[in-house]
């Protein structure tokens, strides 16, 4: 029997990985990683217990390249973390096109530097359920960073963000946007809860300008964009927008490009896109993010169609970060 779905499609390109490292096979890298006191599977078995096999044996895969690297920084864990996702991808795949393994372990990587200190959720509201990921990724990246991470959600309406903030316990911050100027004044802040919910900051803005402006209010270091509800129209604008100015600035930014499988969402500028392309979406993510996701947030089978691992994309955010924790903490 396989010891993984799909083991036939991926193992010609996961053997020279392995014997790039010195490892002898896929299950020998579980048994590096249990010398070290670390089980990979366990931990990513346990922040999707639905994940496919394959998830489980592509994090230990980069979990033993780590180990062979003798490395000991969790942000440098996790972007070997990567290599072993990327290892996994089918070829030819809208997974292996993106580069989504090594995509995932350079997110992962930046939630666990201390140059980073806040992390976005681009959304359309219908999406800012993300941010109970986002809120376990940062319990993660937390135990490996000496500042807690900052998370704030930014999308389009203000009622959606006060309704949002209201029902989820977050912190509602209403702005007002001077088109004259280009400035964001704060006018006012209610905390919907106490505690860990509490320090999620929720902005609702009118218009992409406004959320730029956000943005740079917030200093933000990192973003994930949803490909739901207006990403045409507000998350890919603003990413893109925001990675200009920040070019401009000098300042760094990792942009990325979540979601969408192959873009086709019901959206107008999608619906016509023919069978050579992916839609829309997908091409203005192309155009900003420094890293582009595949496939469903959260359900498996969704993203293992796309031709990485069966394993939701923000799961495994928390997954890449868990175990490059985990390692980091065992060398």
């Amino acid at each position: 029997m396989a010891l993984f779905e799909g083991y036939e499609r991926r193992i010609a390109q996961i053997t020279p990985v392995l014997e790039q490292y010195g490892i002898g096979s896929i299950e020998e890298c579980a048994e590096i990683c249990k010398e070290k006191g670390v089980d990979v599977y366990e931990i990513v078995k346990e922040i999707q217990p639905l994940a496919f096999e394959n998830a489980m044996w592509a994090y230990t895969v980069g979990a033993a390249i780590a180990i062979k690297k003798g490395q000991t920084v969790a942000s440098d864990v996790a972007e070997t973390i990567g290599e072993g996702l990327q290892a996994f991808c089918i070829p030819g795949s809208v997974a292996d096109d993106r580069k989504v393994g090594i995509g995932h372990g350079n997110l992962a990587a930046m939630l666990l530097k201390e140059e980073t200190k806040c992390f976005a959720l681009l959304a359309g509201h219908e999406s800012f359920a993300a941010a109970e990921g986002a809120l376990g990724i940062c319990r993660y990246a937390n135990k490996a960073r000496k500042e807690p991470l900052r998370v704030i959600l930014n999308g389009l309406g203000k009622d959606a963000a006060h309704i949002i903030s209201r029902i989820n316990g977050f912190t509602h911050v209403a702005t007002r946007f001077d088109y004259a100027s280009g400035k964001v004044e704060v006018v006012k802040e209610k905390a919907y809860s106490k505690g860990e919910r509490a320090e999620v900051r929720c902005y609702g803005a009118d218009d992409v300008r406004e959320g730029v402006a956000i943005m740079h209010l917030e200093g933000v270091d990192v973003s994930i964009t949803g490909n739901s509800t207006n990403p045409t129209r507000f998350q890919h604008p603003v990413a893109g927008t925001y990675k200009k100015e920040t070019v401009e600035l000098g300042k760094p930014y990792f942009s990325v490009a979540s979601g969408g499988g192959t873009g086709r969402t019901l959206h107008p500028d999608n619906m016509g896109a023919g069978p050579a392309s992916y839609g829309m979406t997908d091409t203005m993510g192309r155009m900003h993010s420094s890293a582009q996701f595949a496939g469903s947030s959260s359900v498996p089978a969704h993203v293992e169609m796309m031709g990485l691992i069966g394993m939701g994309n923000n799961p495994m955010v928390g997954a890449s970060v868990a175990v490059a924790v985990a390692i980091s903490q065992a060398m």
